[in-house]
């Protein structure tokens, strides 16, 4: 049965799981280990105490913490309130987090206390108080014990919703509709500026019980969730399919393959979802003998080129029965095409697989040659938020999605990736784009010109290089700029190669010619 008609909405999934896995174990975090029933009960809790907080249907809030078990009841309490949730990116810097949460007008953000050595409580705040501030957020509640005067912590938040009765909380999840939006999902395009892609509950549903049915994901899987939640496979491929099939999360805030081969072996992990450079360094870290990672038997990768080799070793050095390799954008739901088990090796490493049932896929280009990728179906964007100049741009009356990807379609439907239009770059999985990143790099005043491009990393799979003018009389070093680009902005996006030039090369019209800087030699 497809999953919109089948759940109504994701409170209906989660009302579902709770009743039909109840005694299956739902999510394990160090020592805490809950039960579907209890994490049902968990996100009824934070629903309620949404609703207390005066949250409406279609109220946008926002989270920006990593993956957590109170990520996941935080979130879900929101979407059964009725909100549409804005995950935003850990890797963001404080003034990024701030223009994602100004661009979707959220009222409410739940944001993590410390992570990875950053306060995100004093980098929001900093932001707020430098820019022009976020008069539309009325609530912050910090995911820990600790808050200032003006924030919430998690518990106080949760206590304000202990005197809703729980009927009224149960009646807002089930008023939600599978036409509502569930989610907006930044994404910086070309232009450097975030637009957000509206997807609806029975969009996000439909999506990923197909992916659940090619994968094969089942019931009794440990699923060691290390994609990030504020990426749409995180949360959708992650956290929405193992409610669907009553698979246990094991989320991981960090990729530390030392954590992933530790976890794989004390929890039986059965799933592993990453980009390549996750299953690369699995397979090459030195001490992976000294793990049981025989319970492993489903690898799904995608987001950058896939070795052959790789998906040899897998199965042949770790015995996983399914590797799989899948493609997909957040305007389009998070997928576009999957291949299918069964498929030849070669297949899977070479191509992203066929349009996933329901949906259509073409090249504007000759059979075997390459053209933009465009996508047309049930998994389409209904927009982007607040923005139909940009939307109108990619998407035609006629429901095609033009995705920006440059590809080829085999004989069989299988797509493979082989430029971007975008000029997007993947960094260990993360998108970036250079626009958004000659932005920045801008901002700096010895900077007069400057243009990035994706450059191969045996570690990574792409960093970016800076080609930059330096403006006259500046004695700027590469080193300065790597230095001051950690400072301003996530990690993927710095840079990891500047070289100054005395001028950018330029066509006819202006613009910058950047096949011709990807073609010099290092």
């Amino acid at each position: 049965m497809r999953g919109d008609v089948e759940w109504g909405s994701i409170p209906g999934l989660v009302r579902s799981a709770a009743e039909r896995y109840a005694d299956v174990e739902a999510v394990v975090e160090g020592r805490t280990r809950i039960s579907y029933a209890e994490l049902g009960a968990r996100v009824e809790r934070s629903a309620a105490a949404c609703l207390a907080a005066g949250v409406e249907p279609g109220d946008r809030v926002g989270i920006w913490a990593p993956n957590s078990l109170d990520w996941i009841v935080a979130a879900l309490g929101a979407v059964s309130a009725g909100a549409v949730l804005v995950p935003v990116n850990t890797r963001f810097k404080g003034t990024e987090a701030v223009e994602v949460l100004r661009g979707s007008g959220a009222r409410l953000l739940f944001v993590t206390g410390t992570f990875l050595g950053t306060s995100y409580v004093a980098s929001l705040r900093r932001a707020i108080a430098d820019g022009p501030g976020l008069p539309g957020l009325e609530q912050v509640v910090v995911l820990s014990d600790d808050a200032p005067a003006d924030f919430r912590t998690w518990k106080d938040f949760l206590a304000g919703g202990d005197g809703v009765p729980a009927g009224r909380a149960r009646a807002r999840a089930a008023a939600v509709e599978g036409s509502w939006p569930s989610d907006i999902v930044f994404t910086s395009g070309t232009t450097g500026r975030p637009k957000g892609a509206v997807i609806t509950h029975a969009q996000s549903l439909r999506a990923y019980e197909i992916w659940c049915d090619l994968a094969g994901l089942r019931r009794g899987d440990r699923y060691l969730v290390v994609n990030p939640f504020f990426h749409t496979f995180g949360y959708k491929a992650g956290v929405l399919a193992c409610l669907m099939r009553g698979a246990t999360m094991i989320p991981q805030p960090v990729f530390d393959v030392d954590t992933v081969l530790a976890n794989i072996a004390a929890e039986r992990v059965s799933v592993l979802p990453g980009p390549p450079t996750l299953h690369q360094s699995l397979l090459d870290h030195p001490a992976r003998d000294a793990h049981d990672l025989s319970a492993l038997r489903l690898v799904v990768t995608g987001a950058a080129v896939v070795p052959l080799r790789l998906v040899e070793r897998l199965r042949g050095e770790l015995g996983v029965e399914t590797v799989l390799t899948a493609y997909g954008l957040s305007e389009a739901s998070g997928i576009v095409t999957m291949c299918r088990r069964g498929d030849d090796p070669t297949v899977i490493a070479a191509t992203s697989g066929r349009a996933i049932p329901g949906t259509e896929v073409r090249v504007e280009a000759p059979p075997g040659e390459p053209g933009e990728v465009l996508v047309r179906g049930f998994n389409v964007m209904r927009g982007y938020y607040q923005d139909a100049a940009a939307t109108a741009e990619v998407l035609g009356e006629d429901g095609w999605l033009r995705t920006g990807d440059v590809g080829v379609l085999d004989a069989a439907g299988n797509l493979r990736i082989t430029d971007r239009i975008k000029d997007m770059f993947i960094v260990g999985g993360f998108n970036a784009y250079p626009a958004e990143i000659e932005q920045l790099l801008g901002l700096h005043p010895d900077v007069a010109d400057v243009a990035v491009v994706g450059v191969p990393d045996p570690r990574l799979g792409e960093v970016g290089k800076a080609y930059v003018v330096r403006r006259p009389g500046a004695v700027l070093t590469a080193d300065d700029l790597m230095a001051w680009s950690r400072r301003e902005m996530a990690n993927y996006k710095v840079p990891r190669a500047v070289e100054f030039v005395p001028q950018l090369p330029r066509n006819a019209s202006g613009k910058v010619v950047k096949g011709e800087l990807r073609g010099r030699r290092p």
